[in-house]
């Protein structure tokens, strides 16, 4: 059988909990990544998801910021974290499946408003942190295995409104799109999402700023869904619950959904 995975940048897993409560029970997905929890782990309330049928959580948490969430009716095990550059953050969780599938969830940092490393900490570390995405994936050379999460980087032309007006705009810059392509390389991660979709305009994100975000569909596709090259053949059925970034209180991300045949 299919296992279906869903990951969602929640913004804030207590704030929103009835809306992960609403995608649990509206498309029941095996497992649910989720980041940006901004939450402490003893205070993501894992009994309500429990109730649901996710009796199995793994995370890491931050208070009010990052945080890291794997949700899963099917039994799974912590499989630790990763400490990118160093910094503490919880911006990055694993879990293997009993059938052996290592999912890797990963909230890569957005880098502020300007790109420029020498002008903007933010934007260096996030470039620091490609890097090391770059490294780990070069020399542990994942297998069985899938990356998941808000990455932060929409890297094609067609992941974005307008890709002319973005080319100066954290998130579509050429060096993050090149970080990004480096690191899936160096991995030999396949884009699930883009090789099951791959023609057409795709968005998983629309800023709060936009006063009708679905009419003036300003979006970008930071969201992602990578596998390994020995198992990507058998992911299929890549789509965005688009709708959920309409839902009350909404997360300014809507969830994205794959699904494998392991």
């Amino acid at each position: 059988m299919p296992i279906t995975i869903a990951t969602w940048n929640i913004n804030s897993v207590r704030l929103r909990a009835g809306l992960v409560e609403r995608l649990l029970r509206e498309e029941a997905p095996d497992v649910l990544c989720l980041q940006e929890c901004k939450s402490p782990v003893e205070k993501i309330p894992a009994d309500h998801f429990a109730a649901l049928g996710y009796p199995h959580l793994v995370a890491r948490g931050q208070k009010g910021y990052n945080g890291v969430a794997i949700l899963s009716r099917l039994p799974l095990e912590d499989a630790g974290h990763i400490d990118w550059c160093g910094r503490g953050d919880a911006r990055h969780v694993a879990a293997r499946l009993e059938n052996g599938l290592l999912i890797h969830n990963l909230y890569i940092p957005a880098g502020g408003d300007v790109p420029d490393p020498d002008a903007n900490e933010k934007f260096a570390h996030k470039l620091d942190f490609l890097r090391e995405l770059r490294d780990w994936g070069r020399d542990a050379r994942p297998a069985r295995s899938l990356l998941v999460g808000d990455l932060n980087i929409a890297p094609r032309e067609d992941d974005v409104w307008s890709h002319k007006q973005m080319l100066k705009v954290v998130s579509h810059t050429p060096v993050e799109v090149a970080h990004l392509n480096d690191a899936q390389e160096a991995g030999g991660w396949v884009d699930v999402t883009r090789r099951d979709i791959p023609e057409g305009r795709l968005y998983s994100w629309w800023s709060y700023r936009a006063r009708d975000w679905s009419a003036s569909d300003r979006g970008r596709r930071l969201d992602h869904v990578w596998a390994s090259g020995d198992i990507a053949p058998a992911a299929h059925g890549s789509r965005i619950r688009r709708d959920a970034r309409g839902w009350e209180q909404p997360s300014d991300h809507a969830p994205i959904f794959a699904s494998i045949d392991l």
